[in-house]
């Protein structure tokens, strides 16, 4: 055969397309093994390892010294898991592949978690770029990302593009989405977009809490100041609304009522988030000037209330007992008339909304909405017993009298207070002799 005739078979055979597998044309076999006793022989050809994978280039160069021959070819054994067999395999596939054709080949996050895997110990820095490429475009499911997390870090520099969706937010850019999500938080928008804003005030509380983690937000002055302009404009339209429905005469129609409790819904939440920024007092000076409103509104013992005044009724319970909790024990200092004002307000409320809420929930399959869990009604009624021992005996006096005369004297229950009470009046003027002697001893010369 002539050398022009030669080199056009050598021309025809380069051109040649070799496949996976292909023993006929193979001229080196991957001897895959495992510690289970798994070996496969992976019909592969040595120009295509070379190029795709420095690991295989070393391998089957003059520098390993090594290189075995089986069945006429050049045999690399490669010891693998068996967890990260398929991978292998794969990956040795994916040698074969055009890199335009890779982008629909992976199948799913999970294998090609254990392609990346193979393919960054094997060296094979095209399939590596594509399975990032692929791997940093897609999503993922929860487990997935778990496994993602406990598998990149250890790989590189060159995969690092895959996390960084999960990098931590500059502080500028999550003051941009905490003041967004805040003005939808404490907006009235239409009904279709309330899940909308209740995701968002979900998502708010999250980012203020310290679970396991630190708070994704400190508490300082910028977050501090944005909260209390957002509260501000909540508290003029809920006072705009008592207002409007204090004017009216008849009885509140269901859609009043409905809309009165989304407001109460959105106190409640905001209770959450001042208490968590130290910052609950222009809430409690909110809720305290307009109790009086409230109370005259909506009040359980009209006759015959309906399911929307129950709903409403429970809400109020609910704000009204984060209110009073922080005036009691001390988070928010008022003087005693506007403690005693509290008392005054909604202990009479407090004690005519539970029978009418049980009996409620007594009747009927549907009463989620209704229930008050039974915990509020046991720690409302020490914030109560808390409060009257902050007042003046005289005051204190006043309101147990009202309360050992009254119908509903099961609920709250004042006894400790009582008790307290008869105890500092009995002892008061013996104590305060001591007091009086102490001060006359020492002002003597």
């Amino acid at each position: 055969m002539s050398l022009a005739h030669r080199a056009a078979n050598e021309v025809t055979e380069e051109k040649a397309p070799c496949h996976f597998g292909d023993r006929s044309s193979s001229d080196t076999v991957v001897r895959l093994r495992t510690s289970d006793g798994r070996d496969d022989w992976l019909y592969c050809h040595s120009h295509i390892l070379i190029e795709k994978s420095k690991y295989f280039a070393d391998r089957l160069s003059e520098k390993w010294p090594t290189c075995q021959i089986l069945d006429s070819r050049n045999c690399v054994e490669v010891y693998c898991q068996e967890s990260d067999f398929d991978s292998h395999v794969n990956v040795l596939r994916l040698f074969y592949v055009e890199e335009s054709s890779r982008d629909d080949i992976w199948h799913g996050v999970r294998n090609a978690l254990g392609i990346l895997r193979v393919a960054v110990e094997l060296e094979c820095l095209q399939i590596v770029t594509a399975c990032v490429n692929y791997m940093e475009a897609v999503p993922w499911e929860e487990t997935e990302e778990e496994e993602i997390l406990k598998t990149i870090p250890g790989m590189g520099s060159q995969v690092l593009p895959i996390l960084s969706r999960l990098e931590p937010v500059n502080p500028s850019a999550l003051m941009r989405i905490f003041r967004s999500a805040i003005q939808l938080a404490t907006s009235s928008p239409p009904q279709d977009m309330n899940d909308l804003k209740t995701s968002a005030q979900e998502q708010l509380e999250y980012m203020l809490t310290e679970d396991d983690d630190e708070p994704l937000l400190k508490a300082d002055d910028e977050i501090r100041s944005e909260v209390k302009q957002c509260m501000s404009r909540l508290f003029a339209r809920f006072n705009s609304l008592l207002e409007s429905l204090f004017c009216e005469s008849s009885e509140l129609a269901p859609e009043a009522l409905h809309i009165l409790q989304f407001y109460l819904s959105d106190l409640s939440w905001a209770c959450q988030i001042l208490t968590k920024l130290e910052i609950m007092r222009d809430l409690v000076i909110c809720w305290m000037d307009a109790s009086d409103k409230v109370v005259k509104i909506v009040h359980p013992s009209n006759p015959e209330p309906n399911s929307e005044t129950i709903k409403t009724t429970v809400k109020i319970v609910e704000v009204a007992a984060k209110v009073l909790e922080s005036i009691a024990y001390g988070n928010v200092i008022l003087p005693a008339s506007k403690r005693l004002h509290a008392v005054k307000v909604w202990l009479p409320f407090v004690r005519v909304a539970k029978p009418a809420i049980d009996s409620t929930t007594s009747i009927g399959d549907d009463t989620l909405e209704l229930k008050v869990d039974g915990e509020l009604w046991q720690s409302l009624e020490s914030t109560f017993v808390s409060l009257v021992l902050t007042l003046p005996s005289g005051d204190q006096a006043e309101i147990l009298t009202e309360w050992l005369g009254n119908n509903y004297i099961r609920y709250p229950d004042l006894t400790e207070a009582f008790e307290v009470w008869c105890y500092r009046s009995k002892v008061a003027k013996r104590r305060l002799a001591i007091l009086d002697g102490n001060h006359g001893g020492s002002s003597t010369p």
